[in-house]
């Protein structure tokens, strides 16, 4: 654990550091409560492990990192104010503690910090670029067009959530400069675990209590939301396996790497174990 810490603890220093800068005043108030209440920092943690199994520059790597966590952070922002959920990561979420129009500046404001951060390099403003395209397109069909199968859901997941854990990844190889098919495995690992993380979030939201979540629970069904659970005939019991064929498949597509084994290749095996073990 002391090897993960101590690469969260120089991405939350990163994380701090931005926003410590940010202007306004009151805006960097926003931006601080939105991003330090909590969190996980599961993407920024792909991108500087990634990085890290390919012998990368581990300081473009915290870059990209922090930057990822802002666009992620950003998104929620913009779930809260759509599922009308009142608190995030057991805190009020934004547009509960600061108001509508706060919270959409504030998440505007995360997204300038992050490409400020990925614009000194042409391939990681790509990636990051695609994904948000992807997200906003899951975002569109969660609303609109109401995914009515597994594989509607799955292609659901796959860009609402997936995309970003694929931008996570590639930038880890970008920072380490690795070549075009080695961008694309990692994308691959990542993009599996993002879809299992999804399977696993809706699994929690219908079975978990508010308290365990840190948000509220049911919110799917209460705001009839496509959840894996929802769309299919699948008991929480069946789409916890199917989460786990994904974290599963995102363990194959590693394999499909030459990369030799060390602690950050070990820590991505586990992470894919870990999305679908969690209980939060």
């Amino acid at each position: 654990m002391e090897y993960l810490n101590e690469r969260r603890d120089r991405i939350e220093t990163r994380l701090e550091a931005v926003l410590d800068g940010t202007e306004p005043a009151a805006l960097r108030e926003q931006v601080r409560h939105v991003t330090l209440s909590g969190g996980k920092r599961v993407r920024p943690m792909v991108t500087v492990l990634v990085c890290e199994t390919l012998g990368g520059d581990v300081d473009t790597a915290v870059e990209f990192a922090a930057g990822i966590e802002f666009v992620h952070n950003a998104s929620l922002v913009v779930d809260d104010i759509i599922d009308e959920s009142e608190l995030r990561r057991g805190t009020p979420a934004a547009w509960a503690a600061f108001g509508h129009g706060s919270a959409i500046i504030a998440s505007d404001g995360l997204l300038g910090e992050a490409f400020a951060l990925f614009s000194t390099d042409e391939r990681a403003m790509e990636a990051v670029s695609e994904a948000m395209v992807q997200l906003g397109e899951g975002e569109a069909m969660e609303l609109a067009d109401r995914p009515v199968s597994e594989a509607e859901y799955m292609e659901l997941a796959r860009r609402k959530t997936g995309a970003l854990f694929r931008a996570a990844a590639e930038l880890g190889a970008i920072a380490a400069d690795a070549d075009v098919y080695t961008v694309e495995a990692f994308g691959q690992y990542a993009e599996r675990v993002g879809v299992a993380f999804q399977m696993r979030d809706d699994v929690l939201d219908a079975t978990a209590d508010a308290e365990q979540l840190g948000k509220p629970a049911g919110h799917d069904a209460e705001m009839d939301r496509p959840s894996i659970v929802e769309v299919t005939d699948l008991s929480p019991e069946a789409a916890n396996r199917r989460a786990r064929s994904e974290s599963e498949a995102a363990r194959e597509a590693l394999k499909s790497v030459d990369i030799p084994d060390s602690e950050p290749v070990d820590y991505l095996r586990d992470l894919a174990e870990f999305v679908v073990e969690r209980d939060r």
